[in-house]
């Protein structure tokens, strides 16, 4: 018999004969179980149809199926955002990423505010997450946590805004959103890999080198629990796949084009590396006491495979938000599950603090899913919003129940949109017209989350 603590929450108790739960009598008097360890594994622009276990029919991803196999696999997982620095604000603070300010937009290639907030705040030098934002990497640390972050950072240029002020112990990656793949720099030529807070050269394939900083960090023998952070920058542009480095980073015209072979070939090589984590923590020893999180951070641009859903990267339609989502914890989260729960990037935060007993100094917006899931309790109800700005462009969006409101302002421009996604996934029918008063309850609830989330900054 062994004994597993969900955090200060739950105890789950699980055979070793016949792994069901409770069904062999009350357990043996025993010690609290040691804190999980935490391993979040992060894609940048990988589409819901994009892993095999997700439907994807040209991609090979053995080692994150297997994972689904293991784990609860979730069908209604949405990113915070429809890009990059949004909805990595909301996994570190846990809370919806427009209470932080000028975050709403990917930060751009050399510290570039895309829109009025950001830009306002890019010329004080403050384009980025506050250290005083921050939540759950701190708060590991008081709780006792090794941890580690190896990749893609996209939080900020300056250095008040660097991993090490956020409470990671180490870190390597790039600093902003992308990098040519064998020569580290970005489109304007400026090297942009960093380790422990400075530059530096290294020679490798990036998703490779991400992958053995991971690695090497769990062999090394620990005498406290691990939270390791592992946000790959594949298979964000530019494409590239492993064999093909060339003698100069690729041309900034030719950045984002590429091809369907050439992305496989970037998302096979990410999930290579997320099975020699997973085998690492195997052999170390850690399997049976670790939660492991892989998802997406918004969905996939037009090389990658969003079906069954419609738009792209960057919008509000289901296929720029609703992504893959696989969590595996032996003994508390059931094997092989999948889950319709609408849940959200920072719903991740919650379910880590809660794990390891932590409670935050200020209350999250997101809530512990991993709990609801494995006390098994019914579906929260709760309205999900995301509002998503660049230069003119506004998109907004409220999810409540099945029924969805989208609106989408650029200019003098305005469109708005009903649609209920469990007849119309593919969003393809609206509702407007013919359900005026959802729409306009809708609005409301759009109008009021966007008085309660403004920015003080």
């Amino acid at each position: 018999m062994k004994r597993f603590a969900y955090g200060a929450f739950l105890t789950v108790f699980v055979c070793g004969a016949c792994g069901a739960f409770g069904a062999c009598g009350p357990p043996p008097t025993v010690a609290p179980s040691a804190k999980p360890n935490i391993v979040f594994i992060l894609a940048d622009d990988l589409g819901y149809g994009d892993v095999g276990s997700y439907g994807c029919p040209d991609i090979s991803t053995p080692e994150i199926d297997l994972l689904a196999t293991q784990g609860v696999r979730f069908t209604h997982f949405y990113s915070n955002g429809p890009e990059c620095s949004p909805t990595r604000t909301a996994f570190m603070t846990g809370r919806y990423q427009q209470r932080a300010g000028g975050l709403e937009c990917a930060i751009g290639v050399a510290n570039v505010g895309r829109y009025d907030d950001a830009i306002r705040l890019r010329e004080t030098r403050d384009l980025g997450l506050p250290a005083s934002e921050t939540s759950i990497a701190p708060l590991l640390n008081l709780a006792g946590y090794e941890t580690a972050l190896y990749g893609k950072w996209h939080l900020g240029y300056e250095r008040k805004f660097f991993p090490d002020r956020h409470g990671f112990e180490e870190s390597f990656g790039p600093l902003g959103g992308a990098v040519d793949y064998f020569h580290h720099t970005e489109p304007d030529g400026t090297p942009m890999l960093y380790e422990n807070g400075e530059r530096v050269r290294r020679e490798g394939y990036l998703t490779d080198l991400i992958t053995e900083k991971a690695v090497a960090f769990l062999r090394r023998r620990k005498d406290r629990p691990f939270f390791l952070y592992v946000p790959y920058t594949a298979p964000h542009t530019p494409y590239q796949g492993p064999a093909d480095r060339a003698d100069a980073p690729k041309n900034p015209e030719n950045w984002n084009q590429g091809t369907r072979a050439t992305f496989a070939a970037m998302v096979e090589r990410m999930d290579r590396g997320v099975g020699l984590i997973l085998r690492t923590l195997r052999e170390e020893g850690f399997e049976n006491n670790t939660l492991v999180i892989f998802a997406s951070d918004n969905g996939a641009n037009r090389v990658g495979r969003n079906l069954p859903y419609s738009g792209t990267k960057g919008g509000l339609y289901e296929g720029g938000i609703r992504v893959p989502c696989i969590a595996r914890w032996p003994g508390v989260l059931p094997a092989g599950a999948v889950t319709d729960r609408a849940t959200l990037t920072m719903d991740l935060t919650a379910s880590i603090a809660g794990a390891a007993g932590v409670t935050p100094s200020r209350p999250y917006d997101g809530v512990n899913i991993l709990e609801d899931i494995a006390k098994n309790r019914p579906h929260r109800k709760r309205a999900l919003f995301w509002r998503a700005r660049r230069g003119g462009r506004t998109w907004k969006a409220v999810r409540d129940g099945s029924l969805k409101y989208l609106s989408r302002k650029d200019g003098d421009k305005f469109e708005e949109h009903l649609f209920d996604l469990k007849s119309d996934p593919g969003e393809t029918s609206d509702l407007g017209a013919t359900r005026k008063a959802d729409l306009e309850r809708l609005k409301g609830l759009m109008a009021k989350w966007e008085a309660e989330v403004r920015a003080i900054r």
